[in-house]
């Protein structure tokens, strides 16, 4: 492609909107424009990196055996209703676009597709015989993100590959779950990028074990925690760990003290002189629950522990049936206003003890009459500890359970790991932590679906069985934003080879020099005629300038035809490193193509 035929515009300075370095490059590059709060157009040059990112994942994909079609974006409303997910997509999490048609049926745009496609198994798979089947499609997807941000990688509007397989076993789940895992690492491998994969939550998707895959990146929204064995990674919403050691208390009697000032944890043990590993602290949640019941959740922890809301959200859930209900709408720290909806009395907030009375929720049909007491397993084997006294400026020490206070019988695990923290599989391992970008997930979605949908088939014995089922996302266009973040430098991208949108680029400095005009078109006929994907930039434009914008959009070479031609040679760039070498021009064919496929192995 000759640059003066492309639509090809780069910007000097970094867009206003732009925060992360990706963002930005992609803007001032022209791969991508906004268009609308987290709506881009991918122009030309994103387009073709967005071919080659699907044409990976196909080729992976297609070689597990599974099979690509296309799914409806516009999805009923019932479907979702059936699969229990509407309330939740539409209005706890409220990612989902919703609209009404002109005959007043409410309809989605597809953020996922577990329920079209558990429809389609619902009516099409009858046997035993016709499984393990696997579909995927490469498709645009929507969700209302809140806060759409980073350019393509929180966007409202997104192409996503997502697959679901259908099984009549774990035991066949678990192997297409295993092909998947190796698939993935593949596209990303074969993608040019430095990743992890690690233990995920499943989220508002469901199922028994899911892992995601992160591409390492200092903007990534997500916290890995791993070792350095390589035998444990998890995100920061699933990791687990084992906690520092808990130091012996100083108090042996049990008394209550008046402990001015001292509403968080740092300033109390500044005061009483003790470890917050001594010290019970007490988190008041709020959850809301689809049947229209609040709970109010008092979680007690070790001091120097931190309650994390996915895992503590995920308990709530599996109690979801106490309070007739399916799941949770919204968990929050209830602030002043929400508690005034439902406090009979002012809390003691940040004196609260683990037995504080039922009598400060006031009576109402929608708020459950009781606390739901749970305690973290930090917490279990305290003794002389520190907590609250349920009246503000006081706490006790010396402390036990079911001597002072009662052991709440729901114990769990709720607390959050960190870095620093011993790895249950090795404690002589340690968890480090990096940020990273999630471009992947997969999913052992068990019969979550299927048992709500009806989607059944025949055994050998003859029982109708419920179809077991997997879920696999890839984000294309995720992932190809997410390659410049990892890759740029201060003059702009760095593509990998097997994504750029181009291998060469051909920069003639000047023009009007019919020397470097003839050996640019010959070469750019010759590399594009052997497969070697070549732009030749044929403005009218000073040499620095197209030198400048080579390096801002990040083809992986560069050709100069300047002036090595009077020793029958050209220089050519290598992005990456800007290593520079003059080869011959008969040889450049050759030297670029073995680079090349060096490069995609």
């Amino acid at each position: 492609m000759r640059i003066s035929q492309m639509l090809f515009v780069t910007l000097r300075e970094d867009p206003a909107e732009a925060e992360i370095p990706s963002h930005k490059l992609l803007l001032r590059a022209g791969y991508i424009r906004r268009i609308g709060s987290g709506i881009y157009a991918y122009l030309p040059l994103m387009w073709r990196v967005l071919k080659k990112v699907s044409q990976i994942v196909r080729e992976e994909m297609d070689a597990t055996g599974a099979q690509e079609c296309l799914l409806p974006q516009l999805q009923p409303a019932d479907l979702w209703r059936e699969s229990g997910r509407w309330d939740t997509y539409t209005q706890t999490e409220g990612i989902m676009f919703a609209l009404t048609d002109r005959r007043d049926t409410e309809l989605g745009l597809g953020p996922t597709h577990e329920e079209v496609i558990t429809t389609i198994a619902k009516d099409m798979i009858r046997s035993y015989r016709q499984l393990p089947i696997h579909l995927y499609q490469i498709q645009t997807k929507f969700r209302d993100e809140i806060r759409p941000r980073f350019g393509l990688m929180r966007g409202r509007e997104f192409i996503m590959k997502d697959g679901y397989s259908f099984h009549s076993s774990e035991e066949s789940l678990k192997k297409t779950y295993q092909d998947m895992d190796q698939a993935y690492r593949n596209m990303l491998r074969r993608s040019g990028l430095q990743f992890r994969a690690v233990d995920a939550d499943s989220g508002a998707i469901g199922g028994s074990g899911s892992q995601e895959f992160m591409v390492l990146a200092e903007a990534g929204e997500d916290e890995v925690l791993y070792t350095e064995d390589g035998q444990y990674a998890a995100n920061l919403e699933k990791a687990v760990s084992i906690p520092a050691d808990t130091e012996t208390s100083p108090f042996a009697t049990f008394e209550k003290r008046e402990t001015p000032g001292t509403d968080t944890i740092e300033k109390l043990c500044k005061f009483l002189k003790c470890s917050p590993t001594q010290v019970v602290k007490n988190v008041l949640y709020q959850a809301v629950y689809d049947s229209g019941i609040t709970v109010l959740v008092l979680v007690s922890i070790r001091g120097d522990q931190d309650v994390n809301q996915v895992k503590l959200l995920n308990e709530l859930t599996k109690l979801a049936g106490n309070y007739q209900a399916k799941t949770i709408l919204f968990l929050t720290v209830p602030d002043a206003e929400a508690q005034q909806k439902w406090a009979a009395k002012s809390l003691p907030l940040g004196y609260m003890a683990p037995d504080v009375a039922d009598d400060y929720i006031a009576d109402s049909k929608e708020v459950n009459s009781k606390f739901l007491r749970l305690v973290d397993r930090t917490a279990v084997d305290l003794t002389n500890f520190v907590t609250g006294s349920n009246e503000s400026g006081y706490h006790v020490v010396g402390a036990n359970w079911d001597k002072e206070f009662p052991l709440p019988s729901l114990a769990v695990d709720v607390r959050k790991a960190k870095k620093g923290d011993r790895a249950v599989h090795n404690p002589e391992q340690t968890l480090q932590t990096a940020r990273g970008i999630e471009v992947g997930h997969i999913f052992q979605l068990g019969t979550k679906y299927s048992q709500t949908m009806g989607a059944t088939y025949t055994n050998e014995q003859g029982e109708e069985m419920p179809l077991v089922m997997g879920c696999y996302g890839v984000g294309v266009s995720r992932l190809a934003q997410s390659a410049v973040e990892q890759s740029y430098d201060k003059d702009g991208i760095i593509w990998p080879v097997a994504i750029a949108p181009y291998h060469v680029i051909i920069s003639i400095p000047n023009i009007s020099d019919a020397q470097q005009v003839e050996v640019a078109e010959k070469l750019y006929a010759e590399l594009n005629q052997s497969g070697i994907e070549t732009l030749l930039d044929d403005r009218d434009e000073r040499a620095g300038v197209k030198f400048k914008d080579a390096d801002l959009i990040g083809i992986p070479y560069r050709i100069v035809p300047g002036r090595s031609l009077k020793s029958g040679k050209v220089e050519v760039v290598e992005r990456a490193t800007h290593k520079s070498q003059e080869i011959l021009i008969e040889q450049v064919n050759s030297t670029l193509k073995q680079w090349i496929e060096a490069a995609i192995k």
